[in-house]
This record gives structure tokens, sequence and C-alpha cells, in this order.
């Protein structure tokens, strides 16, 4: 086993025009001064990194590392979200998706997808550069509008759309092998991955591909009513990052998993600041720890009540607060007898 790095932070849902979230150097000072030990950088914001420079220049990429580690802060990984939702966008959400890509690609679908996947590629590239092993992301959905299928779904129409998906995400799974970098799911409604189940279709359509890994938000899986506990179980060697994100499920005689087009504030089930929701994080942490996990916990922060700025204070001590260092020795080695072949085998009755 060893001990799960962190605390870390996502910058994406602190950034914006004012100081200290308007460049990468004074969001990492105010990260430092928080106690976190690393960012998650979103690759679609240019105050945080040109994510192309970053992939063709490794002068560049270490100047990025460099500013991040004058706080004393790690990359743990870039963030490649965006992105990924338009490798896969069935048409009816394609005005809300525009926003995700340059404004030149407005209603050019097949642009916009062709400069989805070389965005992923530059991730992998920039990730190499930085030293860095994996790049979360979201798979993007083709059949997500059929989830609550009325009328009923054509016979095929689920094995296609997982297939289609699988074509367009295998030469990127292949490109992440070459460069030795893992893409990481993140399993969230709303994708066509979206809970074990499509993601073990999605699998078989890639070949059980090794380099299509996991990042494991636990909040997705309250809100669908999954047991986040036993996924890990279930999952844990192909999970590779971990958002720490928090949420409650609250159903009423009004509404449930669907929410009643309610706004965030008044669903059934929400995102909370960690700490506030439901999610058993002590759990969680037990269960990573045990299966050596590897990699960052990252904290997520989507929360309809409290302030960002409070969420991510206490969030740090959060994370570092359920961060288990792990053991070099068995609880009851005090009471050993050694190891020896012959005792063994009179305990056995053997000699």
């Amino acid at each position: 086993m060893r001990t799960i790095k962190g605390p870390g932070i996502f910058l994406a849902q602190f950034m914006s025009d004012a100081p200290p979230f308007n460049d990468l150097r004074s969001i990492c000072q105010w990260s430092e001064s928080l106690g976190f030990k690393a960012v998650q950088i979103p690759t679609w914001d240019i105050r945080l990194i040109d994510l192309e420079k970053a992939a063709k220049s490794k002068d560049y990429a270490d100047e990025i590392k460099e500013i991040v580690g004058e706080f004393n802060l790690e990359i743990s990984e870039l963030s490649t979200h965006l992105q990924g939702q338009l490798v896969a966008v069935h048409p009816a959400y394609d005005a809300l998706f525009e926003g995700f890509a340059p404004t030149e690609l407005k209603n050019k679908p097949i642009e916009r997808q062709a400069w989805a996947v070389q965005q992923l590629k530059y991730a992998a590239k920039a990730s190499q550069n930085l030293g860095l092993n994996a790049v979360p992301t979201f798979s993007g959905s083709l059949l997500w509008h059929t989830f609550h299928p009325w009328p009923q779904r054509p016979a095929g129409l689920v094995e296609e759309g997982f297939k289609e998906l699988g074509k367009r995400w295998k030469p990127i799974l292949d490109y992440y092998e070459d460069h030795g970098i893992d893409v990481c799911y993140e399993i969230h409604p709303g994708e066509d991955l979206f809970d074990g189940i499509t993601y073990e279709m999605f699998l078989k359509e890639v070949n059980d591909h090794p380099r299509a890994c996991l990042l494991y938000d636990p909040s997705h899986f309250v809100l669908q009513q999954l047991d986040y506990i036993q996924y890990i179980d279930f999952y844990h060697e192909r999970i590779k990052a971990f958002h720490v994100k928090d949420a409650e499920f609250n159903p009423t005689g009004k509404q449930g998993t669907f929410g009643g087009y309610q706004s965030w504030l008044n669903r059934a089930g929400r995102y909370r600041s960690p700490g506030d929701g439901q999610v058993d994080f002590k759990t969680i942490f037990s269960k990573l720890t045990q299966y050596d996990f590897a990699g960052w916990a990252i904290m997520e922060w989507e929360c309809c009540i409290k302030h960002p700025e409070v969420g991510a204070k206490e969030g740090a001590e959060f994370i570092k607060n359920h961060i288990i260092p792990v053991t070099d020795k068995a609880f009851d080695d005090f009471a050993s007898s050694g190891t020896d072949e012959k005792m063994n085998r009179k305990i056995l009755g053997l000699d």
C-alpha cells in the first residue's frame, strides 16, 4: 500500500476575471495558502495553460511546471473534460455545447469533433512533457437522450451507439498508449459512460484497452443511487484519478432522481461542499488505500449553498484529515513467533 497524495484542487470552478483567480501564478499562490499540494489544470482556459504550446514545446511545459512549483505545488493532471465531451455529441445537444469549442467552429460539428480529438492528443503530449501519467476527461454521448426511453429503443440501437463511441475513442486511446498516459473517464450522467455497466460496454468496444481508465467521483453515484463503495471493489484496477466531491440525495413525495427540472438548490439530488453531503469518504479513502491507489485526492468543488472560497479552505483540511498514512508493519507483529519451516510443518501435524 501507499499513502494517497493530497490535498489537490481542480481549478476549473474557481477561475474568474478577478484576482487571484485570473491567472496561473495568482491562483497557485492562493491554493498554497489554503494548504493544497497540487493543482488539476483545466486545459481549455488559456490563462492557465496553452495546451498546444505545452504539447509542442518542452521548454514551455517546464515553464508551467516551474510556475506551479514556485508555490510548493505539483500538477496532478491536465483535465480535458470539455474537449472529451465533444468527441461524441448528439445533434440535439449541438447548440448547448457550442461554447466548449472556439467560436469559429460554431455550426460545424464535424470540424468541432476533429478539433476535440486534436486537443486530446495535445493533452497526451503535454502530459508527457510535464511528467504526468493520467488525463481526466468525459466520454461524450450519442445515446443519453434515450436513457429513459419512450417510445422504446429500437433493437440494436444501444449496441450501435457504443460501437460508434468505441470507434471514435480507440485511435485516441492508442495515441495515449504510445505516450504512456491513461485516459481517465469521469463516469457521469449526461455521458454514455455513466455507470459501471456502460463502462463495461465501452470496454468491450475498445478491446479492454489498457488506457481506458477511470476517474472516481462518488458524488455522481449518490445522485444515481449506485453503490459507490462496491464500485471501488469492482473497478479499483482501472481507477487512476479521484475527485473528492460530496453530494446528497433527499427524495420527497414530489421529486426524486430526475429532479423535476428544478435548479440545483431545489433538487432532491444536489452537489455539496466536502463534508456537507452524504458521501462516506472515510470508507472511500480506506478502500482506495487498501487497493494501493497511486494518485491524488483532488477536491472538485461544486455546491449550491456554500461560498466557494469557504468550501476550498474547508476542503483542503477535509482531504488532509481523510488521507491515511499507511503502515509499514502488521499490528500484531509483537506476537510473531518468527518464520520456521520446521515449526510450520509441526503445527500442521506433518512432522
